[in-house]
């Protein structure tokens, strides 16, 4: 009867540990939340020499999830009704996701938050 108490407790613990385990090559990813009430288009340059251009994120809306490569991301963001450019960076680790915040702020700004 032990025995089989054990089996079983080995078992449950090797499921809850599989379970709960992360994928080590999981890629970086981001997604932008645009908080302002016009659009912004963003320019994301990463270390890995890729250019992704994301244009017209529609205010209050929040955008789906891009893969980048890990390292420095770079990121530059212009905005409907204001003049020049905002920019931000982030170092992009694996298994990491991050928001790129364009905010509604006078003067406008963009931030990285990581959930």
């Amino acid at each position: 009867m032990n025995r089989v108490i054990l089996i079983f407790l080995v078992a449950i613990f090797a499921i809850a540990l599989v379970g709960c385990s992360t994928n080590p090559d999981t890629p970086p990813r981001f997604r932008v939340r645009n908080d302002r009430t016009t659009d912004a288009s963003l320019q994301v340059k990463t270390s890995g020499g890729n250019t992704i251009n994301i244009n017209n994120v529609k205010p209050n809306t929040t955008s789906e999830y891009q893969e980048v490569a890990t390292g420095l991301v770079e990121i530059t963001a212009t905005i409907q009704g204001q003049t020049g450019s905002f920019t931000a960076s982030f170092i992009a680790g694996v298994n990491s996701s991050y928001t790129v915040v364009v905010a509604n702020t006078t003067p406008a700004s963009v931030s990285i938050i990581s959930p």
